[in-house]
């Protein structure tokens, strides 16, 4: 009764803890991917002309078509809730490693939000892209420290690492582009 189980992750909870955290994993995905989409809505909602700014622009002959970005975020917001879940779902029952992960999940979350206003609603292009370094190095941070907690949860967000490593570089592209 109370005999410590493993996690996938090989963590060491009580069975009843383990039992507590799975009983209703559905519930909690879905608000981790409203949360993440809320984000996604609320920055739409902030540079609601976003892909009309984005053509007006000079860019360099690297940069995506405006139609790609629709696609690749709602993955990438999809995987970053997913990777939230799993860290819920698999690391220690008594929070340890888990918090500090998931402070640094809502910080990236919440840079991620700034950004967009930033660059297409304010124009703001070289402080967007001072913004998008603070989120890449928070996405880095996050990306270490979801590892520590369940590792499978910190490779789903290497393709967001690399798209926001991409993105600073447009960025700064951008920026140069049309100072």
């Amino acid at each position: 009764m109370g005999r410590p189980a493993r996690t996938p992750g090989g963590c060491a909870v009580t069975a009843a803890a383990l039992r507590a955290r799975l009983a209703r994993p559905l519930p909690l995905l879905l608000a981790l991917l409203a949360l993440t989409y809320g984000v996604a809505a609320v920055g739409a909602l902030a540079a609601a002309d976003a892909g009309d700014v984005y053509l007006g622009l000079r860019r360099p002959g690297w940069a995506p078509p405006a139609w790609l970005f629709g696609p690749v975020w709602t993955v990438l917001y999809a995987s970053i809730a997913v990777a939230a879940w799993l860290v819920v779902r698999h690391g220690r029952a008594d929070g340890r490693g888990r918090r500090p992960a998931l402070t640094l999940w809502a910080v990236q979350l919440l840079l991620n939000l700034a950004w967009t206003p930033l660059f297409f609603a304010a124009g703001q292009y070289g402080a967007a892209l001072v913004e998008i370094c603070l989120l890449l190095v928070s996405v880095g941070f996050t990306v270490a420290a979801f590892a520590r907690v369940y590792r499978p949860a910190a490779y789903l967000l290497l393709p967001y690492l690399l798209w926001v490593a991409y993105a600073a570089v447009l960025n700064g592209a951008i920026w140069w582009l049309n100072r």
